[in-house]
């Protein structure tokens, strides 16, 4: 169908009955948005993780209550709560059922099921929320469609497949009715749920709108577009008019919030525009991502990623050997490590790891690979760095760029720098504690004058 928008509401956006009447709002004002994707209600996720991670029966029914509070409160809050209350009882019951059969600890299928009912639950309530204001809203299981591998925790999207399930069960349900359905959750050939990883509903909406050829995926957040900086860290921050797919995918990598890094990817495929705004502030306009923008300047933003690790290693066999790199990389490759940055010398190499993304997974994925580097190499491993990130055009080419950034952080010790592999971002490591104050004092010499 021509001009199909998919519009994606974060848990934020949905976080309370209200807040799902502003999305509602923003939905009936636009005939073209006929796929709505929605999170679990702001809070919902995090509970759900706490029941998988604790062993006690306990904790685990206090997050069940904290959750059922968040539900029903928005239930309670409906004209026709009976239209929907079935559904949310046999949802709760599904989830009260898992908790009580779990056992002492769940397996990493059970925790992606668990972790499922955030979605499943918020997308019930939020199509009835469209129905009550006139809306044809038909609440569809993404499952149906959202076929991926079955690595639970960070499942992979099977494109292809997804694309022909798209074509079967979804598109011919668009020209009668909007569909509101789930992000962050799949299913693997086995019908086992899966999950994309946190933040992973705007990948779902953005593989979404790939499938059905849509021309446009709007996400709707608590935030005013994409900012050049993490307002909290500088209030001379502002909201970017128009950025390019590239900038905003290495903003996405390198730590910006408002996407997950892995949204533009079907987008870039497609060349499908991206749109960035607020729920709370739908007039206040937002962020464009397009193909080509108006302006490239040397420097949009600056981004910066927590929770960093380092790993260097050094042997005496790297120098004028072959192999030696392949040999590091496929160890890590093997234990399905992904690196960031990566610098070498004669006889060393330096690259980084991002402990943040693999949350508790972090050191069970690492150790193993590191004992393997440690039977032909030393390794020395440093945590507690921040990856700062300036993200811009040209970076790599233009005359008295790295001079003007050294010039400002000459007084900060910089543990790694990497620039020159892409045009779009220079990079390097700082402690923990200076990443804050650096980011603002960048912010200041590079975007205020």
């Amino acid at each position: 169908m021509s001009n199909l928008i998919i519009a994606k509401f974060g848990g934020t956006s949905v976080a309370d009955f209200d807040a799902m009447g502003r999305c509602a709002d923003i939905i009936l004002a636009n005939q073209a948005i006929r796929v709505v994707v929605v999170s679990a209600s702001s809070g919902v996720t995090n509970l759900l993780v706490d029941i998988t991670k604790t062993t006690s029966v306990t904790e685990r029914y206090d997050a069940y209550a904290g959750i059922e509070a968040i539900t029903l409160a928005v239930l309670n809050r409906l004209k026709q709560p009976e239209q929907v209350a079935q559904a949310i009882e046999l949802l709760l019951g599904e989830l009260k059922a898992l908790i009580e059969n779990g056992g002492a600890v769940y397996s990493s299928a059970h925790k992606d099921l668990i972790q499922s009912f955030g979605e499943r639950l918020s997308s019930a309530l939020f199509s009835q929320v469209l129905a009550e204001r006139g809306a044809a809203a038909h609440c569809f299981d993404i499952r149906r469609v959202m076929r991926t591998d079955s690595r639970f925790g960070r499942a992979e999207p099977q494109v292809k497949q997804i694309a022909q399930l798209a074509e079967v069960h979804l598109k011919p349900l668009l020209s009668e009715q909007r569909i509101v359905t789930q992000g962050f959750i799949g299913q693997d050939e086995y019908e086992q749920t899966t999950t994309l990883g946190r933040g992973g509903s705007d990948y779902s909406a953005a593989l979404l709108a790939e499938a059905l050829q849509a021309d446009t995926v709007q996400i709707w957040t608590d935030v005013v577009g994409i900012f050049t900086t993490d307002p909290r860290l500088t209030d001379q921050a502002r909201c970017i008019g128009e950025i390019s797919f590239d900038e905003a995918a290495e903003m996405a990598t390198f730590g910006a919030k408002v996407l997950h890094p892995a949204t533009l990817i079907p987008a870039m495929r497609r060349n499908i525009g991206v749109f960035v705004g607020s729920s709370r502030e739908p007039e206040a306009g937002g962020t464009w991502i397009a193909k080509e923008v108006k302006q490239r300047p040397p420097y949009r933003a600056i981004a910066l990623r927590k929770s960093q690790t380092l790993i260097t290693v050094k042997s005496p066999d790297m120098l004028h050997a072959a192999g030696f790199l392949a040999r590091v990389f496929d160890i890590l490759s093997r234990h399905q490590i992904s690196v960031d940055l990566v610098t070498t010398s004669e006889i060393s190499v330096a690259l980084t790891l991002d402990e943040g993304g693999m949350t508790s997974a972090f050191s069970n994925a690492v150790e193993p690979a590191l004992l393997e580097l440690r039977a032909f190499c030393e390794v020395v491993v440093e945590q507690g760095l921040s990856l700062v990130a300036v993200i811009g055009n040209h970076l790599h080419s233009s005359k008295g760029i790295t001079g003007e950034l050294f010039q400002t952080l000459e007084r900060i010790n910089m543990r790694l720098i990497c620039h020159g592999a892409s045009k779009h971002n220079l990079c390097f490591l700082v402690q923990d504690a200076d990443a804050p104050a650096v980011v603002k004092q960048l912010h200041s010499n590079l975007f205020s004058a």
